[in-house]
């Protein structure tokens, strides 16, 4: 399966490049929830040198708003059995970045 596939991809890129424009950050919605043990997250962006930008869990507690590099998430293998990050195929966005963010701060990990 691919983790990104070619619309996923645009969509990324386009709301990056309109966050280049705008700060409309506070309706952005995430493209694509990706999870690899017991972490998750839900990207927004996606820039020309790879950074992705959303809502990263690493199932610590404290989700937060970064940046990651898909580049060094894509080669990361997960415990206990080394299986590669993944990506949710069922899963549809229903709230804005920010909401999921509010909501992740309160419980300690992203519901969605």
């Amino acid at each position: 399966m691919m983790i990104l596939t070619k619309p996923i991809l645009k969509q990324l890129k386009a709301n990056h490049a309109r966050q280049q424009e705008d700060d409309v950050s506070d309706s952005t919605m995430p493209v694509v929830k990706l999870f690899g043990g017991a972490c998750t997250w839900l990207l927004s962006e996606l820039d020309d040198n790879g950074d992705a930008f959303g809502l990263c869990d690493l199932g610590l507690g404290f989700p937060e708003l970064g940046y990651v590099q898909m580049d060094e998430l894509m080669k990361r293998k997960f415990p206990p059995f080394g299986l590669p990050i993944e990506r949710d195929r069922n899963w549809k966005p229903e709230k804005t970045l920010v909401e999921y963010a509010d909501e992740a701060s309160e419980n300690g990990r992203i519901i969605a």
